[in-house]
């Protein structure tokens, strides 16, 4: 008995899963919850004993919120994509710190190692801390691109962190999802949803996720975005000291804001000439 669930999102993922079940199966419950692939990602996960629920995308929060009321066997539930990776110093500290976890705490956050080229983006990664670890019924996810994981109680901090390959299918691959994300960014901003930031909170607010947020409404309100972007990943984060991969990773992101911005003019610009 493990005491921790697995949940596991996936959308045509045959290539990524196998390596993701494999890092979880010392889990005695595993629920695999697919936005209808077409390829054989179910197949894989049944094949592999997991539970598989098939359920249309109809957004991000909305589908990882589907996700935490699925009928698990443990009250801790842990909560992946299938390009990461457990590693097993990782799973030995999470099975410790639920046997011993107090009421009060709802969740726990755990490092993430971006790797590219057999490289950690150790200084190229922007958000490198997020909350995967929670118990059921006290966790929910809101806002549907880059969603904000929300947790009812306290949350610890794990010392070991999990692994993310997110070129694992190539840079086709991670444009194209880019370029989705950008769309959904720049709708946000052209229709004024972002929330009125707050520098108290970006700056000094307890909860990480909190602060992310508002320090992103500050930073789409600033001018020259990409440059900005560029300059703080590459001096300022130095993601130089990643070598090559933490360089190019640093031009991508700021060629994904430059995106934004354009796209965030498209969408103004239409609205005024709409007749």
């Amino acid at each position: 008995m493990s005491g921790i669930s697995v949940l596991v999102l996936t959308k045509n993922e045959q290539q990524d899963l196998p390596g993701c079940l494999e890092s979880v199966a010392w889990s005695d419950d595993i629920h695999v919850l697919d936005s209808m692939s077409t390829d054989k990602t179910a197949e894989i996960a049944e094949a592999s004993g997991a539970k598989v629920t098939m359920r249309p995308f109809d957004g991000y929060a909305s589908q990882r919120n589907f996700g935490l009321r699925l009928p698990y066997k443990n009250q801790w539930v842990l909560i992946l994509d299938a390009d990461e990776r457990i590693t097993p110093e990782l799973a030995a500290e999470m099975r410790d710190f639920v046997s011993t976890a107090p009421a009060s705490v709802a969740a726990a956050r755990m490092r993430r190692r971006d790797i590219w080229w057999g490289r950690w983006l150790k200084h190229a990664q922007i958000s490198p801390f997020y909350v995967r670890l929670v118990r059921t019924g006290r966790a929910h996810y809101e806002r549907e691109i880059n969603e904000v994981l929300v947790i009812d109680g306290d949350i610890a901090e794990l010392a070991q962190p999990f692994d993310h390959y997110p070129f694992s299918k190539g840079l086709d691959h991670w444009i194209g999802k880019h370029n989705a994300y950008s769309r959904m960014e720049a709708e946000v901003i052209a229709k004024g949803a972002l929330i009125k930031p707050s520098w108290r909170v970006a700056l000094f607010g307890k909860d990480f996720n909190e602060r992310r947020v508002h320090q992103k409404a500050i930073f789409y309100g600033l001018p020259a975005r990409p440059l900005i972007k560029l300059i703080y990943m590459l001096l300022v984060r130095r993601a130089f000291l990643d070598g090559w991969p933490g360089i190019r990773y640093a031009i991508l992101q700021a060629v994904y804001e430059y995106f934004i911005v354009l796209k965030t003019k498209e969408m103004q610009a239409a609205v005024v000439q709409r007749p």
